[in-house]
């Protein structure tokens, strides 16, 4: 029997692209605990966590008091290492408290030229950019006044301000707008989604309000009672803009309202 042996040139030859690499997250916990102290006096205050969080992404953390939130944003900033687990973060990070922690003495404008200042940002640019930030959150009439002067929304936004002049790719805020009114509150709600989408940013979000999570966030980690693990995770498909005192924002309230109940039981028992 003949056998007939066809030949292909390389020009006719279909190659096939290759499937894009994917993207790395923002921020990726893996495996990572926090134990503070040793032996008999040692306290687990996170508990295995992995947990990745995409690019543009505004996640919300809920859990009950002491389940280490705060904890999982410190580790994110760098400001204290974990026990075990990696954790890495594409870019810049910046932190804002719940407290506006402003310097007294310096000027609204000071207050925010000094993230600048640290930043090494020539001092011919940096007035341009104060100026710019100001009226970024809505302050540019305010520059030359001091903290004591200002309500406490006010003072929130210098810190927002503050924070963006770190030239951050993810902001990590820590119970930002607890200390205020419901409605202020709900005005810097509004204020700071405005500012998520113009500028892309990554945010993380720690909060025990559940309307304030449903309100704004894209997906809620919900953290177990210490030591804190990932107890569940909420996708929010609701539309923006959101209020948060309307129907879908409730129930999804209520719904995440019973699992932290549910985590305190279990915790309890």
């Amino acid at each position: 029997m003949e056998t007939t042996t066809t030949s292909v040139a390389a020009s006719d030859r279909v190659i096939l692209p290759s499937a894009p690499p994917e993207a790395l997250p923002a921020v990726a916990l893996r495996n990572v605990s926090k134990v503070y102290g040793r032996g008999s006096s040692a306290v687990p205050a996170l508990d295995r966590i992995d947990l990745s969080v995409r690019h543009g992404e505004f996640l919300c953390v809920v859990g009950a008091s002491g389940c280490g939130k705060s904890t999982m944003l410190n580790l994110i900033a760098g400001l204290d290492s974990p026990t075990a687990g990696r954790l890495d973060v594409e870019g810049r990070t910046a932190l804002m408290f719940q407290e506006a922690a402003l310097f007294p003495w310096l000027t609204v404008a000071s207050n925010v030229d000094l993230a600048l200042r640290l930043r090494g940002v020539p001092k011919g640019e940096r007035r341009a950019r104060v100026q710019a930030l100001l009226k970024t959150v809505h302050l540019d009439g305010f520059a030359t006044k001091q903290p004591h002067e200002l309500s406490g929304g006010m003072r929130q936004r210098v810190a927002l301000a503050r924070a963006f002049a770190q030239d951050a790719d993810v902001l990590l805020m820590d119970e930002p707008f607890g200390a205020l009114d419901a409605m202020t509150r709900d005005l810097l709600h509004d204020e700071l989604e405005r500012l998520w989408a113009d500028r892309s940013l990554t945010i993380v979000f720690v909060t025990h309000n559940v309307r304030e999570a449903a309100r704004l966030a894209d997906r809620i980690i919900v953290l177990s009672s210490r030591p804190g693990r990932i107890a569940a995770t909420i996708d929010v498909d609701i539309e923006r803009p959101r209020r948060i005192d309307s129907p879908a924002v409730s129930s999804l309230a209520a719904e995440v309202t019973d699992l932290l109940r549910q985590e305190v039981r279990r915790h309890a028992n």
